[in-house]
């Protein structure tokens, strides 16, 4: 045996990210402190209503808001 058959299972969380992280995986900032900024100053809203917390956890098919356009959440 080795040291990785006593690790514990980690959930695979792969449905799901960060507010922020999706902000830059989309390009829609260019960096973190960027995405901190716009959500924290309550720019960005998701599904249609503003979402301040930057470490929201999103999913597939919900719908961000940044500057008046509307970006489908797929990762």
């Amino acid at each position: 045996m080795t040291d990785a058959d006593f690790r514990p299972q980690q959930p695979v969380q792969d449905d799901v990210i960060d507010l922020q992280d999706f902000l830059k995986l989309a390009g829609l900032v260019d960096t973190g402190g960027e995405a901190k900024f716009l959500i924290q100053t309550g720019e960005v809203r998701l599904n249609g209503e503003v979402e301040t917390r930057r470490r929201k956890k999103i999913r597939r098919g919900d719908r961000v808001t940044l500057d008046g356009q509307e970006h489908l959440v797929d990762f």
